[in-house]
């Protein structure tokens, strides 16, 4: 029995439409044959899967279905399918590996990935793995360790094909069919370097089947490159890769010669690793939240939550600021939530678009102050509006003019407040070295707080005492 891992008519528990994947019903299937002890019959279930389809399995799959499982296809492991990992998983199925194993894995990989998974590979077991490689691949590995945490360096294949300008189309053809072994297993671009071993142009694979074989590779190579350097971060390569609707980019080195290449696939992955790690941020959990144990989850959680609680801690002692306006009238304890609520969800709106933005290389100091003008005009017209909407709520609520005009005052102020740090907050804190995901929503949180109580309670203790 072949299992066929989309189907058509059937929809995943979300209740959406997928074209691709695995769909829920063979995780139960494979849940009741692991437990069942029926490994054999797992091969059934499992054949002509793609890598990354038994990935998504063995995540789905719990810890223990998920060891049973990796265990029956170790011996004919895919060294791809531990690219495809989330990170926390790999971990858990690496430590089923013995050093011999995962060297082999290693040895198949291209060197960007193979990278990747020796992170991941228990730092007293990594000196075992090294030990078992080739020299030249040990050699590797450990300069590609040398470059910082997300950089170029890191991202970057070794395996690429570079001819010398002066060659002919012939001899580049001939050079690939006799260096066919050498070869990166995918690629769709042949960079041209001087003497020197610098990038001076790329040719297509279309352009060079195009043409005769006497035609030299300098006259038919483009010629505008757009390189990256080994340390440069991975975000900035994205954004590369996405000004220039790249394919591929040359890595060069310190003395401009040509060391690796980046490829539209790696960058799909920077994208969507840069995108989670934002989000994520901005509601202080890890990247790896979702996989970790209980323990390790609530133990990452708990300073956030922490930071969090000194923030309302605050906004509290504001309110007790005004208790005596609170027991004198019971309507501002009903209504000072709502001024609190709309500031600090109008700051996250202009938030999320600054945190975006900044991350986009779209918000920068030549255009900061138009930026902030444009939301701190849409908090304004939105607090006026709102302003209208709550005075008139209030009013007919607790039937007093006064208790209506003080909370839409409050409304604009706040609105404003919030249009106007929901672009401050990120850029202060880019500017002192702070990844403005990660400490902007509480900071923002906090100042739409403390303004909106302030100026609702203050109006109502001026007003109203």
């Amino acid at each position: 029995m072949t299992y066929r891992p989309y189907n058509n008519d059937l929809v995943d528990g979300l209740g959406t439409e997928r074209s691709y994947g695995i769909d829920e019903s063979l995780v139960r299937t494979c849940e009741v044959a692991l437990s069942m002890g029926r490994l054999d019959d797992l091969d059934g279930f499992i054949e002509g899967l793609h890598a990354s389809e038994l990935a998504d399995l063995l995540e789905a799959l719990s810890s223990e279905s998920r060891y049973l499982l990796f265990n029956h296809v170790r011996g004919r492991l895919d060294p791809e399918l531990l690219t495809y990992l989330d990170d926390v998983v790999r971990e858990d199925v690496l430590e089923q590996l013995g050093p011999a194993e995962v060297a082999a894995v290693i040895t198949e990989l291209e060197t960007d990935d193979a990278i990747d998974v020796f992170e991941d590979v228990a730092a007293e077991e990594q000196a075992h793995v090294l030990a078992r490689l080739s020299a030249s691949n040990r050699a590797l590995v450990k300069q590609a360790l040398t470059y910082p945490e997300d950089s170029a360096g890191r991202l970057m294949q070794r395996e690429l094909v570079s001819v010398l300008k002066d060659w002919s189309v012939g001899n580049t053809i001939d050079y690939m069919r006799e260096r066919a072994a050498d070869l990166p297993r995918d690629f769709y671009e042949i960079y041209v370097v001087d003497d020197d071993r610098r990038p001076v142009g790329t040719v297509p694979l279309s352009r060079l089947m195009r043409n005769q074989r006497d035609v030299r590779i300098d006259d038919i190579m483009l010629t505008k490159l757009h390189s990256a350097y080994l340390e440069m971060d991975q975000e900035e390569a994205a954004l590369m890769f996405r000004q220039y609707a790249l394919f591929s980019a040359p890595v060069v080195n310190d003395t401009g010669q040509l060391v690796g290449v980046i490829t539209a696939d790696d960058i799909v992955h920077v994208i969507d690793e840069e995108a989670e790690e934002d989000i994520l941020r901005l509601g202080g959990v890890r990247e790896d939240d979702f996989y970790e144990a209980v323990l390790d989850t609530t133990r990452a959680r708990f300073s956030w939550l922490l930071v969090n609680l000194g923030a309302a801690i605050i906004a509290s002692l504001v309110i007790g600021l005004f208790d005596a306006a609170i027991e004198q009238v019971v309507a501002l304890a009903i209504l000072m939530p709502v001024v609190a609520s709309m500031g600090g969800n109008a700051g996250t709106q202009t938030l999320t678009v600054a945190v975006r933005a900044l991350a986009m290389k779209e918000l920068t100091p030549a255009n900061a102050a138009r930026i902030m003008g444009k939301e701190v005009i849409v908090g304004g017209i939105n607090g006026l509006l709102f302003a209208v909407l709550m005075g008139f709520v209030a009013w007919f609520w607790f039937g007093e003019t006064t208790i209506g005009l003080i909370i839409a005052a409050a409304m604009v102020f706040n609105l404003l407040t919030a249009g106007f740090a929901g672009v401050t907050v990120p850029l202060l804190l880019q500017r002192m070295r702070i990844d403005p995901a990660v400490g902007s929503a509480v900071v923002l949180t906090t100042i739409t707080d403390v303004v909106g109580f302030v100026s609702f309670l203050g109006l109502a203790a001026i007003v109203l005492l």
